[in-house]
């Protein structure tokens, strides 16, 4: 089971050990309703109401009377997230935040996340200080949301040799399972026909690719359509990848992980819609059958695509499934990837592309990530660019032929197989923390699910 921390109910905070989160007017107050040595101990040890610092108030009888933790003044760019430092430092035992904070909640859902660890190989015990519910904040929301987070960062974690597009087939049906969902698998030959690009993507790799296909909710609900990119490891195929950079490749899934997360809390929730999620799960592998640079593949849309580099093939096994869902014209139709390089380059590792044509959408996308703290950054959908896509001998090319507007070119790619969803969404995510933040320890991370699911939660939650 992934591990995280626990969130204590609210009743629990009369009897905990107090956490005063304070910026430096804060502090002055408090320094004069504290116990003069407890105040004396905080100014000879150092402590100043900066972010993150941290001192732990001893008192009278050897034992811990509060917690100071240093946050931003109002006004300043706070991180929503800081309490997520206190899980790896505190004692154990059962705190309370004593004062306010700008959002409770997030504070609440940062402690939470950042006890997280990935335990399949090694033991690694979770941290022992427990937080009491703020007042007014949903422990059970919280709390399903963090396992959410926690199952998809365990299946970026796990290496490809324990998660092939089986095991990410099984982890939906047990999604399915636990909320009474449906889940339907096309493979083999009913792939090749009805799938001809996720099929070519995998068909060198011993390990069979598959479409998985889960549907929840009544069919007469609004219909949100998730899609989730599932390469269990990517070589590179034929163009092969350096060494340095297949590293990470186990990685390559995390679109999937992401669609995931976001469907389980969108379940758990039990939000009135009817909920659709598409897996396109292949090892791009390399071998006598793989697919070539300067191939022609059909594509379940009927358009022709001819293959400009193998390295390329996410976008591939994307396009089959969004035709798939476009056949059904969802209300929303979202699809996450670890796509391209060029995203990361422009935006970093933190910080999602989005690409979209609807500007409402777009601007709701934005707001809701600010919100929730699973922040997208809009990228243009430049159709100029389109034709950086020309094919000689096929309807289009899967890649550029130059070195510009990669991110662009890769979503114009995919906006050509799902033209009738009322609105679709594409976000190009990294799904890895390089190094430990606030509530993101180091490894594998679900970007954008939160946003996801806050912003269904907004359109369609009851009230």
């Amino acid at each position: 089971m992934p591990r995280v921390t626990t969130l204590l109910p609210a009743a629990d905070a009369a009897a905990a050990t107090p956490i005063w989160c304070v910026d430096a007017a804060a502090w002055a107050g408090l320094a004069a309703e504290l116990p003069a040595p407890a105040v004396a101990f905080a100014r000879a040890t150092g402590f100043e109401a900066k972010p993150g610092r941290l001192c732990l108030l001893p008192d009278p009888e050897g034992g811990l009377l509060g917690v100071l933790f240093g946050v931003e003044s109002a006004g300043g760019r706070a991180d929503p997230f800081a309490l997520g430092r206190l899980p790896d430092l505190l004692p154990e035992g059962t705190y309370a935040l004593a004062a306010p904070v700008a959002d409770p909640a997030l504070a609440a859902l940062a402690w939470r996340l950042a006890g997280y660890r990935f335990a399949r190989y090694r033991e690694r015990p979770a941290p022992a200080a427990r937080l009491a519910a703020p007042e007014g904040v949903d422990a059970g929301e919280i709390g399903r949301i963090a396992d959410a987070v926690a199952a998809g960062r365990d299946l970026v974690n796990t290496p490809a040799n324990d998660l092939g597009p089986a095991e990410i087939e099984e982890a939906v049906r047990r999604l399915a399972g636990r909320h009474g969902a449906a889940c339907t698998v096309t493979s083999g030959d009913d792939l090749a026909r009805d799938f001809p690009m996720i099929a070519a993507v995998g068909r060198a790799s011993p390990r069979a690719p598959r479409l998985v296909d889960l549907a929840f909710g009544d069919p007469g609900a609004p219909k949100v359509t998730l899609v989730g990119k599932g390469v269990v490891f990517d070589t590179g195929g034929l163009d092969i990848k350096p060494s340095a950079a297949m590293l990470l490749m186990k990685k390559d899934m995390a679109g999937a992980a992401v669609a995931l997360a976001a469907a389980e809390m969108v379940m758990g929730a039990g939000l009135p819609v009817r909920l659709r999620v598409l897996i396109p799960t292949v090892e791009n592998s390399i071998s006598g059958s793989a697919f070539r640079p300067g191939d022609v593949l059909r594509s379940r849309r009927g358009l022709s695509v001819e293959i400009g580099n193998t390295d390329a093939e996410g976008r591939l096994i994307l396009a089959d499934a969004l035709a798939l869902a476009d056949e059904e014209s969802p209300d929303l139709l979202v699809d996450f990837a670890t796509l391209t390089g060029a995203a990361r380059v422009a935006l970093g590792p933190d910080l999602p592309a989005l690409f979209t044509e609807d500007d409402a959408l777009a601007a709701e996308m934005a707001e809701t990530g600010l919100a929730v703290n699973d922040p997208v950054w809009r990228l243009p959908l430049w159709a100029p660019y389109a034709s950086l896509l020309d094919s000689k001998i096929a309807d289009i090319n899967h890649v550029s032929g130059g070195p510009f507007a990669g991110a662009v070119t890769a979503a114009l790619f995919l906006r050509r197989f799902a033209p009738s969803a009322r609105a679709h969404a594409h976000l190009d995510l990294y799904g890895w923390n390089p190094a430990a933040r606030p509530g993101r320890p180091e490894g594998g991370e679900v970007q954008t699910a939160r946003l996801v699911y806050a912003l269904l939660r907004r359109r369609y939650g009851r009230a």
